[in-house]
């Protein structure tokens, strides 16, 4: 069985490599990162199976990177104690919050119960053709090869398999895409269609994306 892989985002090294110890020990597998701007880099290359996350991050705070985060559990390790602070973040998408100092008792216990809770949510995988995306693992294969997206592609292609052979406006993409990413605009979305198209062609060799002149895209996936 694979290990589970926690993502540490935290620029206390003393404190991540505390962290690191105690999970690896544990049998999970632990990647790190140091800053907000390094985290939401990392993330748009690998999908981790649940976060730590500090809030005191040099440049992106850790509330600015936990607006970045779909569907990954994050549990907020943090010195700020206030009552207010932990019930804004749970609002915010957090799934649970440890104040520093923390046993590792509890951190081990805090991980292990919101893995139980995500691995309880049954995944659902969207098919359209040689396409699959994957809702619970955050992945898209075609032809039984994994794709290397990035979440904005990832989030493209989801509301386009969710719609195969239907021609689906630009307006509509970007709104549905909006639910997940922030920084797609009508003036990147092409961009984005693009690298995308490449990637699918570059695994099939057939061209997926059809661009409708003046409305938006289409999947064709038979």
């Amino acid at each position: 069985m694979a290990k589970k892989k926690i993502l540490i985002i935290d620029d206390d090294l003393q404190i991540g490599n505390l962290e690191q110890e105690v999970l690896e020990q544990a049998g999970y597998s632990c990647s790190r990162a140091y800053s907000g701007t390094e985290a939401l880099l990392l993330l748009e290359k690998e999908q981790p199976d649940l976060i730590l996350l500090d809030l005191m991050l040099p440049g992106l705070s850790g509330e600015d990177v936990l607006k970045g985060i779909q569907e990954i559990p994050v549990v907020v390790v943090s010195a700020k104690v206030s009552v207010d602070d932990k019930v804004n973040l749970l609002l915010a998408g957090a799934q649970d919050y440890i104040t520093k100092p923390f046993s590792t008792r509890e951190l081990l216990a805090r991980v292990e119960v919101q893995l139980r809770k995500n691995k309880a949510v049954s995944g659902k995988k969207l098919t359209a053709g040689d396409i699959i995306v994957d809702e619970t693992a955050r992945m898209a294969q075609v032809c039984g090869k994994p794709l290397s997206l990035t979440k904005t592609e990832y989030a493209i292609l989801k509301v386009l398999v969710q719609n195969p052979g239907q021609v689906i406006a630009k307006s509509v993409i970007l709104d549905r895409v909006s639910e997940e990413i922030l920084d797609c605009t009508e003036s990147s979305l092409k961009t984005h269609i693009s690298h995308l198209r490449s990637k699918l062609r570059s695994v099939s060799e057939k061209d997926y994306i059809e661009s409708v002149w003046g409305i938006g895209f289409k999947l064709n996936a038979d």
